[in-house]
């Protein structure tokens, strides 16, 4: 795993947050990762992009290395496989805690969340540790989904609610911003899984660590360009993990009420 570029600092940060990074993962996004970095640097000046390619063979990591070179505010991770969009996310988690950002973006390259929803998120995390682009509350839509994939991704996120006690509308969303502050209190490196799970599992650590997360609605869109990444195996890892979780979570709650038992923290350094 290399980097093309290394962080140059230019101009202030966010207003109430500091330095942002927008983490986008890619692989095979080459129609779709300049129209993405474009936009967001359009409508959000003050932040920073980290592109983190998985070693596209379709060329995506040269597109997003020449992005970097002719933009200070760029940069790409060049990672050396296809490891998963979880994996791609804590690696970007753990580039901006390297180099001193103050709050990080997760972001799809697909165009289907609208950086144009940004300034709302970021807004929304002054006074939050975890904003979640949600598209389940009050106000949220989806647009080209079929009703097949809409109850899908409903019940999904009903059940996950219910079964881990989580107040969030959108677990499976992958439209966040978090504070590294946050992020520091949470079990990052026991974190394994991928896709919808990844943002579930993220979520429940929040919770349980006493995060503050929000929900601001979000229209999300279905990619234009572009082969879609979701899979069935995803969707049942998603409900497997869920249960997993649900499980433990009980069980750790009964032994807590009979015998006092602590609940452990690993944290960054």
């Amino acid at each position: 795993m290399g980097e093309a570029t290394d962080v140059r600092r230019s101009g202030p940060g966010a207003p109430g947050l500091g330095r942002v990074l927008v983490v986008i993962p890619t692989f095979n996004e080459a129609e779709n990762v300049t129209r993405i970095v474009a936009r967001v640097r359009r409508v959000a000046p003050e932040v920073e992009v980290l592109v983190a390619d998985d070693n596209s063979p379709d060329g995506t990591g040269a597109i997003a290395a020449a992005l970097a070179g002719a933009d200070p505010r760029v940069h790409v991770l060049h990672r050396d496989g296809k490891r998963g969009l979880g994996a791609a996310y804590l690696a970007g988690f753990d580039w901006a805690r390297r180099r001193g950002f103050d709050a990080v973006v997760e972001m799809d390259a697909d165009g289907s969340h609208a950086p144009e929803d940004l300034p709302a998120l970021l807004a929304a995390a002054r006074d939050a540790d975890v904003v979640i682009g949600s598209r389940w509350t009050r106000g949220g839509r989806v647009v080209n989904w079929p009703l097949r994939r809409l109850l899908l991704s409903r019940c999904g996120n009903l059940y996950a609610r219910l079964a881990l006690g989580m107040p969030v509308s959108d677990a499976t969303g992958g439209y966040r911003v978090y504070r590294l502050d946050a992020l520091r209190r949470l079990d990052l490196a026991s974190v394994c899984s991928q896709g919808y799970s990844f943002q579930v599992e993220l979520s429940r650590l929040a919770h349980r660590a006493g995060a503050r997360i929000v929900e601001v609605p979000i229209t999300f869109a279905e990619r234009e360009r572009g082969s879609s990444k979701m899979s069935p195996l995803i969707v049942a890892e998603a409900l497997w993990r869920i249960t997993g979780w649900a499980v433990q979570d009980r069980r750790l709650a009964v032994r807590r009420g009979l015998y006092g038992t602590p609940t452990g923290q690993v944290r960054w350094p």
